[in-house]
């Protein structure tokens, strides 16, 4: 059999659910697609995603280090940034930024110091 990778999925840490949801399904505007907990008085471990992006949030100590930085390749970056810029959101007003290796992109930090840039290649001739 061949080997081939399909996919990589982050694991960030998280500390406070409500503000998780505000960030990444209030702001972001991901959708969770299934929680995991061991009992009720058990940490958090949820699966969320946004189109392709998919993404693992955890309350799990030593799941994932508080300060990630995570890149994402995407298309329509303009369009994600006139989104979140209209949804006005009290803790961030994130920017594009062309940058020397011939990339758009739009970097967030969510409430638990984990940083994620939306990146687009800029095709030759729109530099």
């Amino acid at each position: 059999m061949e080997i081939a990778f399909k996919s990589v999925i982050p694991v960030l840490r998280m500390f406070d659910v409500a503000k998780a949801d505000e960030f990444y399904l209030g702001f972001l505007g991901f959708s969770v697609d299934w929680d995991h907990r061991f009992d009720d008085n058990a940490p958090l471990y949820r699966g969320i995603s946004r189109g392709g992006l998919v993404l693992h949030l955890s309350e799990h100590h030593g799941d994932g280090a508080p300060g990630a930085n995570i890149r994402v390749m995407m298309s329509g970056v303009e369009a994600l940034h006139r989104e979140l810029a209209a949804k006005a959101y009290r803790y961030m007003r994130p920017g594009l930024e062309k940058t020397p290796w011939q990339t758009l992109e739009l970097g967030v930090i969510d409430p638990f110091g984990n940083r994620i840039r939306f990146c687009e290649p800029i095709a030759p001739g729109d530099a």
